[in-house]
């Protein structure tokens, strides 16, 4: 990240039908909500056509945003090949819009967000949110997928400023 004193972060939760963005602003330390949202998808639309709508929309919210840096989860593993293929699909969709915009992507698992935000890595949703809400100071209630995204760009942003302190680069 640039040696500035604001940065915004993206932060996602990719899916095929709703993916969950977050743009989370670090300004001298203390992190702010700028923006957060979900990118819906028409369930009947050709698959194709809404990984194309995901890559649109998370390339016009760069365009908008202007962060410096993206933060994705990684898949997890799902039961249902198929399913779990699709997510991939989607997740590459989203992280082409970053790759063309030239922003640095970094991946975390979902365990290691959690423990980043609630200090468990099998917290539940509901607790990932309320911290959320907490650290970015918010009283706005967002879908669960919009939580997620901010999760990951809290979690991003922490991890950037513990590897700035302990000065491993």
């Amino acid at each position: 990240m640039q040696g500035t004193a604001q940065q915004i972060v993206l932060g996602l939760d990719p899916g095929s039908r709703v993916t969950g963005y977050g743009f989370v602003r670090e300004r001298s330390g203390v992190l702010e909500l700028v923006a957060a949202g979900v990118v819906r998808t028409a369930a009947e639309s050709d698959f194709c056509r809404r990984l194309g709508v995901i890559y649109s929309a998370v390339a016009e919210l760069i365009a908008v945003h202007k962060p410096v840096e993206a933060a994705v989860e990684n898949v997890f593993v799902s039961k249902n090949p198929g399913t779990a293929l699709k997510l991939g699909q989607a997740r590459g969709a989203a992280l082409a819009a970053c790759a063309v915009a030239g922003l640095p992507v970094f991946s975390y698992e979902p365990t290691v967000i959690k423990k980043s935000l609630v200090g468990v890595g099998r917290a539940e949703k509901s607790q990932v949110a309320f911290m959320v809400a907490r650290v970015l100071a918010c009283r706005e209630t967002f879908a669960a997928d919009a939580t997620d995204a901010l999760a990951v760009a809290v979690c991003h942003l922490n991890q950037r400023r513990l590897t700035r302190l302990c000065g491993a680069r």
